[in-house]
């Protein structure tokens, strides 16, 4: 079957829809992962690589390491807490809608069921007067975003999940102030034209803008280190956006906002040691550093320590590098505030210009 006729096209933006309009509208909370590099171990910023990605088989596909465990387990809490019987997530990536029917596979073969998954035609661009055009996605992954949040309730909360190699954390926070109105028509307009975005991608985002809701939607953004960019550079965007080093952070923190059990991040941390040869002492490591980097609190140290030595995860003489901050600030089971904190949750002006802190 032609895959156009399976999609909604919005110029080089692909919409796959999996579910009815009505469910889309009925949920309080969504989750939105970038494909590349985030959940598959995949490269499309060249050519070749989008060439090899195109013409893998499904079971070929490789996850990066402990994101279907992760998925699963988050998945599965989020549907038992919320007793419903689909888990509300949405794909985003720069591979063409002609990978749709493989990548689709790939969710199969993982037990995954997406709300919808929205491609970038980029094989257009497959042409030498536009090769620049296949590594530039902020424009793209801008206009999807605002798709999306036009099918989705006013009240909404999304929690995104990126990485370092395509400007995500760039995307999700500028989409953010979008929606929030913290950026006027001009100030979006000189973002845009700083990242390579056409005056009519950017005329489309400003009329989508004026079509949604004036409300920030962004509970969390989660950026995968891919390119091992220093985690301090975050900052610049506030503590909301949190930069981890591997998916047994991102369950350690999501753990810590009650988002999944105990025996959740247990699973993903036994899932990256027997299936993708990390080592107890990796983990160990990564989890001090959460510590030194004030992200995990007191309560929730207290609460893993114990689980993660009984399953030998951590050895019994474990202490931290650093005493874990006291929380000063929870919302609803949400940590938002340690002692020592000094960065803002949100940062109220980014200066997405410089390349700086």
């Amino acid at each position: 079957m032609d895959w156009k006729s399976r999609c909604e096209i919005t110029d080089d933006v692909v919409f796959f829809k999996y579910v009815p309009e009505g469910l889309e509208k009925n949920v309080d909370e969504v989750f939105v992962w970038d494909l590349d590099k985030t959940y598959l171990d995949t490269s499309i910023d060249s050519i070749q690589g989008l060439l090899l990605t195109a013409v893998e088989r499904a079971l070929a596909k490789k996850n990066v390491p402990g994101t279907n465990v992760l998925l699963q387990q988050l998945a599965k809490t989020w549907i038992q807490a919320k007793g419903q019987s689909r888990f509300p997530i949405y794909f985003i990536t720069a591979s063409p809608p002609q990978m749709e029917t493989r990548i689709d596979e790939k969710f199969a073969l993982d037990g995954i069921r997406p709300f919808g998954c929205f491609y970038k035609d980029n094989l257009q661009n497959l042409y030498p007067r536009r090769w620049w055009r296949l590594t530039k996605q902020v424009g793209y992954k801008v206009q999807a975003l605002l798709q999306l949040r036009l099918r989705l309730k006013a009240e909404v909360k999304q929690i995104f999940w990126g990485d370092d190699s395509e400007s995500d954390a760039l995307i999700y926070n500028l989409y953010s102030d979008i929606c929030a109105r913290r950026l006027s028509p001009l100030e979006i307009r000189n973002v845009l034209r700083h990242f390579f975005v056409t005056g009519e991608q950017a005329d489309r985002i400003l009329d989508l803008q004026m079509r949604i809701p004036e409300v920030d939607p962004v509970e969390k953004i989660y950026i995968n280190l891919a390119a091992d960019t220093d985690p301090d550079w975050y900052l610049k965007f506030g503590r909301r956006t949190l930069p981890t080093y591997n998916y047994f952070q991102v369950a350690v923190d999501l753990c810590q906002d009650q988002r999944l059990p105990i025996q959740a991040v247990i699973a993903v941390a036994q899932d990256m040691i027997f299936n993708y040869s990390f080592t107890p002492e990796e983990l160990v490591r990564a989890f001090d550093e959460l510590v030194r980097r004030r992200v995990l609190g007191q309560q929730c140290f207290d609460r893993l320590v114990p689980v993660l030595m009984e399953h030998g995860i951590m050895p019994a003489f474990y202490k931290p590098g650093l005493a874990p901050g006291r929380e000063t600030r929870v919302e609803q089971g949400k940590v938002y505030d340690l002692e020592g904190h000094f960065e803002p949750w949100v940062a109220q002006r980014i200066d997405y210009l410089h390349d700086y802190r």
